[in-house]
C-alpha cells in the first residue's frame, strides 16, 4: 500500500505510544506480530508507519497519542523527504483555508481517488496566491529537484510587466565577463539597458496525482490538525517543528529580530525579500490588501514553504521564485518600497568573476570578500527612489578595508543612513554582535549631510536566553524615527549619535558604532559603580559569615567503603548519561554551566533521543577536565536537560543524602583515583568514585556541612565577579576622566 512507504524508527515509534525506546525493543522481542523492519540498518532499523499505527491501534496503545505527533511522524517519515511532504501539507492547508468545501468533496472516498483530484481542486485556489503554476516540468511543487528537462535551459517566464496577474519569475544568468586583473570601470547605469525578462523556475508549481499519493495520510491528518488549530497555525507548528529538528540546515530569523526590521522598514506597499530563507522578515510585516510581497531562494524548498507561509498568513499578493538571487534575479524590473534582507554572510562564491560588469554595481564593483556589499547594492538597485532597505550584516563589513570605497560613496550620496550595532546573541552566529544597515535609494535632491550610529551592545540577555528585545527595540526605533525625521539626533552617550558625513570618510571608512559613540553620561556611570560597590560589600559580609569555622586535626577515617557503581548495582542510586539531542526549547544544562555554577545556558538539537530531566536533588558531575566539582540540582535547575559530558546520579533518598553524596564525590583523591588519561583530555570514570558506609543520620549531619561550604563557595564566586565588574569600571572611569585620581 501506498501509505506503507512512510517510514518511522524505533524512536518515533515510542514517541507515538508515549514509552521509552526500551518498551519498543521488549515489544519486538516478546511479539511475534510486531511489524518487521522495511529499511534502514540492523542496528537502526524503520519500520512502515502505517503497520506500526495499526498494531499499536490493536494492542491499545495509540488512542492517547497527540494528533500533532502522527502528522509529524508521516511528515517527518515521508519517503521523498520532510520538505516535500510539508510543501505537500502546505498546499492543502492552503485549499482548506481558502475553499474548504472543495477539499470536503475531495477526500471523501479512497486514497487513490483523492490523490486523482487534489492537483484540479488546488489548482483555483493557487492560482489566484501565486500567479500560473506549472506542474511536470521544472521544479515540482515540494519535490526541491529539478527536473531533468529543466536543468541548464532557459523557462517561460511570467514578469510583473507581462502578466496581469501576480506572476512568479526568475531571471537568466547574467553573461560571463572576461577575467580583468583589475576592478573595471563601471558604465554609468543608464548606458546598461536592463537585463531583459527571463526566468528561472517558479517556486510553487503544481505536484502530479502520483506525487501526491504518498502523501495522502498525512494530508487526511493535516486536515484533521487544521480543523483543530486552524490552517496557519497548522503550518506554522509543522514548520517550526521541521526547523527545529534541524538547525544545522537552516539559519533563520528570529522572530524579534524580523519585527524590528520590519518597523525600521516602515509602511510599504511593495516588499521584497532576496534571501528569503523561511520567510520570516516578509511574514513580520503587517500585511494589509493590496500589499505586494516578492521573494525569491536558491534553495527550492525555502522558497517554497515561504510562498505557502506567505500566503496562508494574510492576504498579500505574494510572487516567489527559486533562483541565485545575484546571479539570476527573478526581479530585475521592480522598483520596490522597503527590501529586507538577511544574505548569506562570507560567501566567496557569490558571481564576481561573472558580474563584473552588472548595472546594479553603482557604488562600486565588491570584492570578491565583499559579498555582502554585492547585497546591499542590489537592494538598492530594487528600491524605487526614497524606498528602504534594511539588511542584517557582520560587523567586519562596517570596516573592511576591502570595503572602504564602496562604503564611502554609500556615505556621499547620501544611500547608508544608519549602522545599528545588535547585542551578542541577536542572530546567528550567536557569538558575534551583528550590525544592521539602513539604506535609503537617494532621490533627486542631494543625500542627508549625517549619518546614525546606533549601539544597542549592552541589552545582551543573560546566558543563551537572548538580547532584551524591548531594550533594543526602544531604543533602536526612537533613535532612527528622530533622525529621519530631523535628519540629526541629540546625542546619547553610549547609545546613538547623529555623526556628520565628513568625519568618517577618513583612509578607514570604519562604521562600526562602538568607535563613534561617546561614552556613558558620568553621573550613570558613577552610579553605577558605587551600585557594584554596595553589592559587593554585602556579598563579602556575606561570605565572612559563611566562612568555615577552624578545622580540629584529627586521625584519617578507617570507613568501610563503596562505590557509585556499587550503589547503582544496589538501587540506591539511579545513574543516566547526557545525550547529544531531545525536546526543543527546553533549557539545557551544560557542563560548563555546572564548572560555572551558573543556571542552564545550553540547547540541544530537537531529536528523537529520550532527554534525562534533571530533579530537585539530583547530583550532577562532569566527566571531562580531571577537576572535583559536583552540582547539586536545586529549584531553579530542576526540569533542565541534562547536557553533554555530564552523568546525572539521582540518589534514593531513603539510602542516600544527595549532598552527602555530592561532597564526599568531591574529593581530590577520589577524583584522582577514578580519571583516566589515555587521551590528551581527562576522563572521570563515575563508576570508579567512591564514598563511605555511613546511617543516614551520619549522613546528613555531613551533608549540612558540606551544603554550608557550598553556599560559602557560591558567595566567593559571585563576589569574585562584583569584584572584576569594579575593577573594569574604575579603570573605564579613570581613562575617561568621569573617575577622578583623588
Amino acid at each position: 500500500m501506498q501509505d506503507n512507504a512512510t517510514e518511522v524508527t524505533a524512536a518515533g515509534i515510542a514517541r507515538l505510544a508515549g514509552v521509552g525506546r526500551a518498551a519498543v525493543s521488549n515489544w519486538r522481542r516478546r511479539h511475534a506480530d510486531f511489524p518487521k523492519p522495511v529499511g534502514g540498518t540492523e542496528t537502526s532499523p524503520s519500520f512502515a508507519l502505517a503497520e506500526v499505527e495499526d498494531w499499536l491501534r490493536q494492542q491499545g496503545k495509540l488512542a492517547e497519542v497527540p494528533l500533532r505527533e502522527r502528522v509529524w511522524q508521516h511528515l517527518v517519515g515521508h519517503p521523498e523527504g520532510p520538505a516535500t511532504a510539508l510543501t505537500h501539507a502546505g498546499l492543502v492547508l492552503l485549499l482548506i483555508h481558502d475553499r474548504p468545501t472543495v477539499w470536503l468533496e475531495a477526500a471523501v472516498g479512497s486514497d487513490e481517488r483523492l490523490a486523482a483530484l487534489l492537483p484540479t481542486a488546488l489548482e483555483p485556489a493557487v492560482t489566484p496566491r501565486f500567479g500560473r503554476v506549472r506542474g511536470e516540468r521544472g521544479v515540482h511543487a515540494g519535490t526541491g529537484a529539478v527536473s531533468p528537462s529543466a536543468v541548464n535551459r532557459p523557462a517561460t517566464v511570467n514578469t510583473p510587466e507581462a502578466d496581469s496577474g501576480p506572476g512568479v519569475s526568475v531571471a537568466p544568468h547574467a553573461p560571463h565577463a572576461p577575467h580583468a586583473p583589475h576592478a573595471p570601470v563601471i558604465p554609468p547605469v543608464s548606458a546598461i539597458p536592463a537585463p531583459p525578462a527571463a526566468s528561472a523556475t517558479p517556486a510553487v508549481c503544481l505536484p502530479t496525482g502520483p506525487q501526491l499519493l504518498p502523501s495522502i495520510p498525512l494530508l487526511r491528518g493535516v486536515a484533521e490538525l487544521a480543523a483543530e488549530l486552524g490552517s496557519r497555525q497548522a503550518f506554522e507548528f509543522l514548520l517550526g517543528r521541521h526547523l527545529d529538528a534541524n538547525p544545522r540546515q537552516y539559519t533563520p530569523t528570529p522572530a524579534e529580530l524580523a519585527r524590528l526590521m520590519a518597523d525600521l522598514a516602515g509602511p510599504a506597499r511593495t516588499v521584497l525579500d532576496p534571501a528569503c530563507g523561511t520567510g520570516a522578515l516578509l511574514r513580520a510585516l503587517d500585511t494589509r490588501p493590496g500589499q505586494e510581497l516578492h521573494a525569491q531562494d536558491s534553495a527550492p524548498e525555502l522558497a517554497a514553504l515561504t510562498a505557502l507561509r506567505l500566503a496562508l498568513h494574510g492576504r498579500a499578493t505574494v510572487r516567489a521564485a527559486v533562483g541565485d538571487t545575484l546571479r539570476a534575479d527573478a526581479f530585475p524590473r521592480l522598483r520596490a518600497d522597503a527590501v529586507l534582507c538577511h544574505p548569506p554572510f562570507n560567501e566567496r562564491n557569490w558571481g564576481h568573476d561573472e558580474l563584473a560588469y552588472d548595472p546594479r554595481w553603482e557604488y562600486g564593483f565588491p570584492a570578491r570578500a565583499e559579498s555582502e556589499l554585492a547585497w546591499v547594492q542590489h537592494a538598492l538597485a530594487r528600491l524605487r527612489d526614497g524606498g528602504t532597505a534594511v539588511l542584517l550584516m557582520p560587523p567586519a563589513t562596517a570596516s573592511r578595508r576591502s570595503g572602504r570605497r564602496i562604503r564611502a560613496d554609500l556615505l556621499r550620496r547620501g544611500a547608508l543612513r544608519a549602522v545599528v550595532a545588535l547585542p551578542v546573541g541577536a542572530a546567528a552566529p550567536y557569538n558575534i554582535p551583528l550590525h544592521l544597515w539602513v539604506l535609503r535609494r537617494p532621490e533627486n535632491a542631494p543625500g542627508r549631510p549625517e549619518v546614525l550610529l546606533a549601539d544597542a551592545g549592552q541589552f545582551t540577555g543573560e546566558g543563551r536566553g537572548g538580547p532584551d528585545w524591548g531594550a533594543v527595540r526602544d531604543v533602536v526605533l526612537d533613535a532612527w524615527r528622530a533622525h529621519d525625521r530631523d535628519g540629526t539626533l541629540q546625542e546619547r552617550p553610549g547609545l546613538a549619535r547623529s555623526v556628520p558625513v565628513i568625519e568618517l570618510l577618513d583612509d578607514d571608512v570604519d562604521l562600526a558604532p562602538a568607535r563613534h559613540l561617546p561614552p556613558p553620561a558620568a553621573a550613570d556611570g558613577a552610579e553605577q559603580l558605587a551600585a557594584v560597590r554596595g553589592c559587593l560589600d554585602e556579598t563579602l559580609r556575606l561570605a565572612a559569615g559563611l566562612t568555615p569555622s577552624p578545622a580540629v586535626t584529627g586521625q584519617p577515617a578507617r570507613w568501610p567503603l563503596t562505590t557509585v557503581g556499587e550503589l547503582a548495582r544496589g538501587s540506591a542510586l539511579v545513574m543516566r548519561t547526557g545525550g547529544n539531542g531531545g525536546p526543543t526549547r527546553v533549557p539545557v544544562l551544560t557542563d560548563h554551566d555546572v564548572l560555572a555554577g551558573t543556571g542552564p545556558t545550553g540547547t540541544l538539537p530537537e531529536s528523537d533521543e529520550e532527554a534525562v530531566l534533571t530533579e530537585a536533588g539530583d547530583v550532577v558531575v562532569p566527566v571531562l577536565g580531571g577537576g572535583s566539582v559536583v552540582r547539586v540540582v536545586d529549584s531553579a535547575t530542576a526540569g533542565a536537560v541534562l547536557g553533554r559530558n555530564l552523568v546525572l546520579l539521582h540518589p534514593d533518598p531513603a539510602a542516600l543524602d544527595p549532598w552527602f553524596l555530592a561532597g564526599f564525590l568531591r574529593g581530590t583523591a577520589n577524583n584522582r583515583q577514578a580519571s583516566s588519561y589515555a587521551s590528551t583530555a581527562t576522563r572521570l570514570d563515575v563508576r570508579r568514585l567512591q564514598l563511605p558506609r555511613l546511617p543516614l543520620d551520619e549522613q546528613r549531619r555531613y551533608g549540612a556541612r558540606f551544603r554550608a561550604l557550598d553556599e560559602f563557595e557560591r558567595a566567593l564566586r559571585h563576589a569574585g565577579r562584583l569584584g572584576d565588574q569594579l575593577v573594569r569600571g574604575m579603570y573605564d572611569g579613570l581613562t575617561d576622566g568621569t573617575v577622578p585620581p583623588g
